[in-house]
């Protein structure tokens, strides 16, 4: 059957649907943030990882209910809109196209610094590779979603072939004592304990990427069944593969060594896995992880166009953005001019991104996002509700809670984002407000 006028065809399955969330996580939260928040929280990195999994869960679950309930793009925007008030729904997209533009720009230069790594590229060439690998995958995008699941399941089986090299040839390497790397660890103290939960926010930014598959809801054949069980699929693989990674990453070099890649030169922050491969007692498994990691970032980068355009398209369609940015191409496949914008909006990025100020900036806005998530969740009815409402309480008391632990700097940024957006938004509304 055709689709409606205005809506988008039905394409992705389930195995379509958790290829789309496994792209979208593992890449630059495995490759780089791990690197990172080792220098922030050192061994307990692999504790702030199962923490940030079990809030990314409830989110997840949360956000697959919704979806089900409500299958059109847009995710939390269209929940808020819903479930909450109009300010609100407004706030979840606006938060949302600003850190996972940000995130996208990151992912790019991520691709950039290790293809340079590998190719011994001047690092010169980082902004052109990086604006290279934008607007390719800006054209894959705007060719339609099955040619985009094509090229995200080639990029994805490359990936994971990668990082399961890594760790199958890392645990060689892992210290006899590995229970000592987390001794001289000063547990307790505020300083520990706020460096413990700056590490969690940062790790849950590397699980938001299952957020990717309810913004998709429009084109997931029957989505009450396949959103939730994709959903849950893509945490628990994403989780077990994050688990190993940083283990064997922090088990062979430490945290110090693993950390310290991710400072200095741009090339070099977006590299750890590689640094710590290179410590491996088997060799050229450095430029295994280093075509992975090339390939998960372009795995990244091109979910992310693809949820960007499709939460722009949302906000189209209710003139919270220029409503020109809601029209389909012919087949009802694509919207593109949104997402030429959202190509354009990374590609600026690209031009002044900072890898760690992104993350951090990603962190508190994704944390927002998702404590509306929740509370939307809590709107349900309860014939629509797949999971109990305590879920619902933990993922918003969470995301709240750790939002506030990333720098302060970061989150005042943020909170005058948002004031901004909202002004957008009441100047919008002026102008669409009907005549009377």
């Amino acid at each position: 059957m055709s689709p409606q006028a205005g809506q988008l065809r039905r394409q992705v399955g389930l195995f379509g649907a958790i290829m789309i969330g496994i792209g979208s996580m593992v890449g630059t939260g495995v490759f780089v943030s791990i690197g990172i928040a080792a220098g922030i929280a050192g061994p307990l990195v692999v504790l702030a990882i199962a923490v940030a999994a079990l809030v990314a869960t409830c989110n997840g679950l949360n956000s697959a209910q919704l979806a089900a309930s409500h299958p059109v793009s847009g995710g939390t925007y269209e929940y808020g809109y819903r479930y909450l008030t109009p300010w609100l729904g407004f706030t979840a997209g606006w938060m949302f196209l600003l850190a996972k533009s940000a995130s996208a720009a990151t992912a790019a230069l991520g691709f950039a610094g290790y293809l340079s790594n590998m190719l011994a590229l001047p690092s010169s060439m980082l902004i052109l590779l990086a604006l290279v690998a934008v607007l390719t995958l800006t054209g894959v995008v705007i060719g339609g979603i099955q040619r985009s699941n094509l090229m995200n399941v080639i990029i994805v089986s490359i990936t994971l072939c990668s990082l399961a090299t890594f760790v199958l040839g890392g645990l060689p390497s892992v210290s006899a004592d590995y229970l000592a790397l987390f001794s001289g660890l000063h547990a307790g103290t505020t300083e520990a304990i706020g460096a413990f939960l700056h590490a969690c926010a940062l790790m849950f930014v590397a699980y938001t990427g299952y957020g990717r598959i309810a913004t998709l809801g429009e084109e997931v054949r029957e989505p009450r069944r396949i959103i939730p069980r994709a959903i849950v699929a893509t945490m628990l693989i994403t989780t077990a593969l994050y688990i190993a990674v940083s283990g064997v990453a922090i088990g062979a070099i430490g945290a110090p060594a693993l950390s310290q890649a991710t400072v200095g030169a741009i090339e070099a922050r977006s590299a750890p896995l590689a640094v710590a491969a290179q410590r491996f007692a088997i060799p050229l498994i450095s430029q295994v992880v280093a075509i992975g990691a090339v390939t998960a970032m372009l795995g990244v980068l091109l979910n992310l166009i693809l949820g960007l355009s499709r939460v722009l398209l949302a906000m189209s369609r209710r003139a919270d953005m220029p409503p020109v940015l809601a029209r389909l191409n012919t087949a009802g496949t694509t919207p593109p001019w949104a997402v030429l914008v959202v190509g354009m909006v990374i590609s600026a990025l690209v031009l002044i991104g900072d890898v760690r100020i992104t993350w951090s900036f990603s962190a508190f806005t994704v944390l927002i996002y998702y404590a509306l998530t929740n509370a939307a969740a809590l709107k349900l009815p309860a014939a629509q509700r797949l999971f109990p409402t305590w879920v619902a309480w933990i993922g918003l008391a969470a995301c709240l809670f750790l939002a506030f632990w990333v720098e302060p700097t970061i989150w005042l940024t943020g909170l005058g984002c948002i004031g901004v957006g909202l002004a957008w938004h009441a100047v919008a509304r002026a102008l669409h407000q009907p005549a009377t």
